[in-house]
């Protein structure tokens, strides 16, 4: 089998190599098939579709909607580097699976309007797949319901999408939830890479970035632990069997 590829912005060691092992343990992936590329450190290698599964993008403490002028040089850098492999990954048609940060750059290179009109706090909502989201083969291979729970904190979403993408699931406060650009292309709002615990880990770590009132943060992991979200993570290992090659 050809290695899938998990991209990762995060410069905190600590929280990188969580969100690493989340995202193996969710895919059933082994250490050597899923190949790791830290777009903080170094620039993605120098592979095609002749050579991996597919590439899977995960959230970030970066903010793509920001105004140029208020990104650091780190972001400016790594969001050079995802244009460039989304333009690889549309021109040679690599499955591709954004959360989070994924359905900001994704969204933005497909045309999207992202701005901040939409964003969520820390939490689960509910989420509703579309008539297009239930006939999806990568949402067919989850096995997702109908609605189910995601797990949220953004502060910038889709606002509107250009009418080759295809809206797969939406929620009440972020309507685009997920969707698909091309026959294998996805980016979801929701975190299909974090359970409760992880998520409740995660926030911890970025507790000072305007995602939740630092005040406030026991009271809502406290809430989150009232939760249940399983079927989100069921996507990463959908994608990893439908798309391994």
């Amino acid at each position: 089998m050809k290695p899938f590829v998990q991209i990762a912005t995060r410069p905190e060691d600590d929280v990188a190599l969580t969100e690493r092992a989340a995202v193996l343990a969710f895919t059933g992936l082994a250490e050597d098939e899923l190949l790791w590329a830290r777009l903080d450190r170094d620039p993605f290698p120098d592979l095609g579709a002749e050579d991996i599964s597919g590439i899977i993008l995960c959230g970030s403490p970066f903010t793509v909607s920001d105004a140029a002028r208020t990104k650091s040089a780190a972001q400016i850098k790594a969001e050079k580097e995802i244009f460039r492999i989304l333009d690889q990954v549309i021109a040679q048609d690599i499955p591709f699976l954004g959360a989070c940060y994924g359905i900001g750059t994704l969204g933005t290179h497909q045309g999207a309007l992202i701005d901040k009109v939409h964003g969520e706090p820390l939490g689960a909502v509910e989420v509703t797949l579309t008539e297009a989201g239930r006939q999806d083969p990568l949402i067919r291979e989850a096995r997702l319901p109908e609605t189910f729970t995601g797990l949220v904190g953004h502060k910038e979403a889709v606002n509107t999408l250009p009418e080759h993408a295809t809206v797969l699931a939406s929620g009440k406060t972020s309507p685009v939830q997920m969707f698909r650009v091309g026959t294998r292309q996805y980016a979801t709002q929701f975190h299909p890479e974090l359970d409760i615990p992880s998520i409740i880990e995660r926030a911890r770590a970025y507790r000072d970035h305007g995602y939740f009132s630092p005040d406030e943060m026991e009271d809502v992991f406290d809430a989150l632990r009232g939760e249940t979200a399983d079927d989100p993570p069921r996507l990463l290992r959908a994608f990893a069997t439908l798309y391994a090659g």
